[in-house]
């Protein structure tokens, strides 16, 4: 059985043990946050796998969580701004799959972790571009979400920004960006054929690493408290930024 999932996946046991914990982890911070969960595979798996192989995978996973908790997304969320990011999502994906594809897989590695840090860095020091509040705005963070996506799976931070920005009840916020990833996931797959991103191993991937993930979303959602909401999200960058930088000194040392 084991050495069939190693075939099957095309991955040592011991990687696939690695990644299947990162899963759930990620999985355990999106279900009480509601955002980061590609991005912590990402800092994360970066240095087992390459960023264009953790996309598909990310795409399984965030499709997952987005089962899990689309309810309260639908529910609570400004529906008219999750859609018209997901436009302009669309629009973006395939700008970031050619240039993530077309690069060395070493520079590749980097380029993701600094889009995280960046982003995260951003995130924690709340800073609130009001340009992103504007009609403009919606369709130019959902285009630049959708480059972030192809390049490093991670387009829910930018959106992240946009719905900061809105100054918009938290509960509206968060419920906005969890319906976002649900639609940008469905019509990212289309990007993600077309460039045989989404092959085979992809696939059987992302399958076995949602069970992971999917019961990390569970527990997490489980543990979210409401009067501790203010701390998850600082907790989650701060996390995010140790663990891609760690990354992006281990592959300047290993160069």
């Amino acid at each position: 059985m084991i050495p069939n999932l190693a075939a099957l996946l095309a991955l040592p046991i011991s990687e696939i043990a690695v990644l299947a914990v990162i899963c759930f982890i990620a999985g355990l911070i999106r279900g009480f946050s509601g955002f980061a969960l590609s991005a912590m595979v990402m800092a994360s798996g970066a240095l087992i796998i390459t960023p264009v192989q953790l996309i598909p995978i990310c795409w399984w996973l965030e499709m997952t969580a987005s089962l899990f908790m689309l309810r309260d997304g639908w529910q609570d969320a400004n529906r008219k701004v999750a859609i018209g990011l997901a436009i302009g999502s669309t629009l973006g994906v395939p700008f970031g799959l050619a240039l993530t594809i077309a690069i060395a897989a070493d520079l590749s590695k980097l380029l993701a972790l600094g889009v995280i840090i960046a982003l995260a860095t951003f995130q924690l020091s709340q800073i609130k571009i009001q340009f992103l509040a504007t009609k403009w705005g919606l369709y130019g963070s959902g285009w630049l979400a959708g480059i972030v996506t192809g390049l490093a799976g991670v387009g829910g931070m930018v959106v992240a920004l946009y719905v900061l920005a809105q100054q918009a009840p938290p509960r509206q916020m968060r419920a906005s960006l969890v319906l976002f990833l649900f639609l940008g996931s469905v019509t990212t797959m289309i990007s993600l054929w077309s460039f045989g991103v989404m092959d085979e191993t992809a696939i059987m991937r992302g399958l076995v690493m949602s069970f992971p993930a999917g019961l990390g979303v569970v527990m997490g959602k489980l543990l979210f408290v409401p009067k501790w909401e203010h701390l998850y999200k600082p907790f989650c960058l701060t996390l995010l930024i140790a663990l891609a930088s760690t990354g992006v000194i281990r592959l300047l040392l290993s160069a």
